[in-house]
């Protein structure tokens, strides 16, 4: 299981993380899913799941749903569990924390989460 050391829209990113453009944040639709490519054609390659918020807040997580096994997560349903905003899974219906990849479900999986920033109106993802 992947670490988890920062929270998606966490202002403490370091210097030396390298940003990389994925999209423009018109291009991304409210209160939906989309999955990208982060490193395409090399061995980091990463499918993310993408999450913009009607305010403009957005999250980066991974795609891969630890319990399908299986890189769905972007076609999840966001949802609110108490004050934490979520995904549930669409196969299997486990709940993920957009800001810490938690699973509610089960205390002992989380998920990968990507620091996010918004430059020009582009979405870049730190990785």
């Amino acid at each position: 299981m992947t670490d988890l050391t920062k929270n998606a829209q966490d202002d403490t990113v370091t210097a030396d993380q390298n940003w990389t453009t994925i999209c423009a944040l018109q291009d991304l639709p409210c209160d939906a899913g989309v999955a990208a490519l982060l490193h395409a054609d090399s061995p980091e390659e990463t499918q993310i799941a993408l999450f913009r918020t009607s305010d403009d807040a957005v999250y980066a997580i991974s795609n891969f749903d630890p319990f399908s096994e299986a890189n769905v997560l972007a076609r999840g349903i966001l949802c609110s569990i108490g004050e934490q905003l979520a995904v549930a899974s669409p196969v299997l219906k486990e709940h993920f924390d957009l800001a810490t990849g938690q699973c509610f479900e089960d205390e002992n999986v989380s998920i990968a989460t990507f620091p996010v920033k918004i430059a020009d109106g582009n979405v870049l993802i730190a990785a």
